[in-house]
């Protein structure tokens, strides 16, 4: 079983960047598959950016070449570096791990508004 704790969400302007971070603690963290969900008000939680155990990475359409998932193994820790943020990134971002089961944390808030 692994605990997973967000941090890093906050209020940016368009166009800003942020970085978010998911710290992993309890199991090994180097056998999980990551990733970062988000979800908007009114909307169903979406895949933002998926990181597998060989660090193979996937982002959804709308954030390509904006975002980037990165893991670092030895100090059990997934970030997400979002840059160029838009009015419609603004949601409550999750990290996941993933094995047989599903571990999700409790999320952080991203707001973009000018």
């Amino acid at each position: 079983q692994v605990q997973l704790v967000e941090s890093g969400g906050g209020l940016v302007q368009p166009g800003g960047s942020l970085r978010l971070s998911c710290a992993a603690s309890g199991s090994i963290f180097s056998i999980y598959d990551m990733g970062w969900y988000r979800q908007a008000p009114g909307k169903e939680r979406e895949l933002v950016a998926h990181i597998t155990v060989a660090s193979i990475t996937t982002y959804a359409d709308g954030v390509k070449g904006r975002f980037t998932i990165a893991r670092e193994n030895a100090k059990k820790m997934l970030y997400l570096q979002m840059n160029s943020l838009k009015l419609e990134d603004t949601a409550v971002y999750y990290c996941r791990a993933s094995r047989v089961y599903n571990y999700w944390g409790q999320g952080t808030q991203v707001t973009v508004s000018s």
